[in-house]
Parts: C-alpha cells; sequence; structure tokens
C-alpha cells in the first residue's frame, strides 16, 4: 500500500502486526526493517508490485535489533547485496554475535493488550526463533543522512533504536517509539527499556513537521501526524 509518493508500507500479523517500508528513491529503492518471515517474501512481492526489480534495492536500514524486524534481512541482503544500516550499539545483536536484551514479563495494561503482546514479549526474553544472522556494513548515527533520510537516534525501546525523517515527504519512521497496534500509545511499556530516553526521543520526534507516521506495529497514520506524536509525548 502507498501512504505518501514513493513511500509504501509492507505488513504482516506475525511479529505483531509488524511493518516495513520500501521507499523509492529515484532509480533506486530503500527498505526499513525486514518484517518477520525469515524468506523475504513479502518484501520480494512488494517490489514486483511496483514494477521494480530486487538489483534496484540498494539499502537496507534497520530501525533495532528485534526478531519481528530483522527476520527476512539475511536473505534479502544475499539475494540483492544491498548495504545494510544499523546504530553501532545493535550491530553485534543483528549479525548474531550478541542476544537481545530481554525484557519484562510484568503485564501491560490495559489487560487485553498485554494479552495480544504478550507472546513477543515471552519470546523476546527467552530468544525463541532468533533471525538469521547478517552483518552490518554501515554504523550510522544521529544526524547522518541515508540518500534523503534524516537519521534521528531515537533510544529507549533499545539503546540503539533508530527513527529516520524524509523531510520532502514530512514522514517520520518511528520505528518502536510509537505503536498503533493494538491501540494507539507511546510504544508498548513492557519494551522499553530506558523510559527515560524513550520520553526524550518522543519528545524530539514531536517537534518534527510530519503527515505521515510509520510505526513498526500497527496501521501507519497517514494524516495530522505531529499531532498525533506531540498528544503520545506528553502521555510518555
Amino acid at each position: 500500500m502507498e501512504i505518501a509518493p514513493g513511500i509504501h508500507s509492507l505488513h504482516q500479523q506475525q511479529g505483531g502486526h509488524v511493518h516495513a517500508f520500501l521507499l523509492e528513491v529515484g532509480s533506486e529503492l530503500l527498505l526499513i526493517d525486514t518484517l518477520f518471515d525469515a524468506d523475504g517474501g513479502r518484501v520480494l512481492a512488494a517490489i514486483q508490485s511496483i514494477g521494480r526489480t530486487l538489483s534496484d534495492l540498494k539499502h537496507i536500514v534497520l530501525t533495532h535489533g528485534h526478531r519481528s524486524h530483522l527476520g527476512g534481512l539475511a536473505v534479502l541482503q544475499k539475494l540483492s547485496g544491498a548495504t545494510v544500516y544499523a546504530h553501532e550499539w545493535e550491530a553485534d545483536i543483528i549479525s548474531g554475535d550478541r542476544k537481545a536484551q530481554g525484557v519484562t514479563l510484568r503485564p501491560m495494561h490495559p489487560l487485553h493488550t498485554w494479552l495480544q503482546v504478550y507472546p513477543l514479549q515471552l519470546g523476546l526474553t527467552l530468544g525463541i526463533g532468533p533471525h538469521a544472522p547478517c552483518p552490518v556494513d554501515y554504523m550510522v548515527a544521529d544526524g547522518d543522512r541515508i540518500g534523503p533520510l534524516q537519521v534521528l537516534h531515537a533510544p529507549g525501546h533499545s539503546p540503539g533504536h533508530l527513527a529516520f525523517y524524509w523531510p520532502e515527504r514530512r514522514a517520520l519512521f518511528a520505528g518502536d517509539a510509537l505503536a498503533t497496534w493494538p491501540i494507539l500509545t507511546p510504544g508498548w511499556p513492557a519494551f522499553n527499556l530506558n523510559a527515560q530516553q524513550h520520553r526524550v526521543s518522543l519528545r524530539r520526534m514531536a517537534e518534527l513537521d510530519s503527515v505521515v507516521v510509520a510505526v513498526g506495529h500497527g496501521e501507519p497514520i497517514t494524516a495530522d501526524g505531529s499531532r498525533h506524536v506531540q498528544v503520545l509525548a506528553g502521555a510518555a
């Protein structure tokens, strides 16, 4: 689904209604996260559906090192030869040299939210179903650029969590700093490793002039993005 010019939303239910985003940047494609499936099939189908080929995929940009967002990484990088980008504090998780830090197993509120998210909470803490390792080619930090994207270091959910902003499209890719599934929320509380850092990251994102806000779990916000982020930042 094209949610803004040149920005395509990809999703699957497994992994917590996880989303990835395929960006058309001139003759090249840039992928933000890779969904849960290990075969990369949904991403490959999306590339074909917009009339492009796998050889157009030049950049794979990762928000953080959790399985829901890394499932297809190894296969997609091998098939396309795309350059892989992440923050240095997530790179050894992505490469398989370190296990992602576990999260609390305490229930979240409201209860119906916790019941839907808890299998992911349990899986992350126990390391169930790890992703296929893939090396990171370039470590990026706050203020860097990847094509049209501005890199925002947005820690809190994890130490090296990244968000990305495309000024010309007024599009914010917030990763897991925000979620719209199962409810609109400033991230899943049980998964935020540092609440203070998370609040600072949200406030920073709230200052951006965003129409579209693309999140890691749940449908993207496609109108009045800044207003939604500002409300959520105030609630965090």
